[in-house]
């Protein structure tokens, strides 16, 4: 059995002074990038013009089955 690294170095895992918690806000901002894309996707997809696009594709790949 391998002994755990951690135990022998205990502060391995903690970033040393101010760039502590800085892991979390990293994420932080890729959650709000990420709901920002997604928000402005979903306005893409809403508007006439690509509901129009795509109800033309589904029509026309059902129809063609005829």
């Amino acid at each position: 059995m391998f002994p755990c690294p951690f135990r022998r170095f205990p502060g391995l895992l903690v970033p040393p002074g101010p760039d502590r918690g800085s892991t979390t806000a990293e994420y932080a901002l890729c959650i709000i990038a990420a709901i920002a894309f997604a928000g402005v996707l979903y306005a893409v997809l809403k508007s006439s013009a690509v509901n129009d696009a795509l109800t033309a594709i589904v029509v026309d790949a059902l129809s063609s089955g005829r």
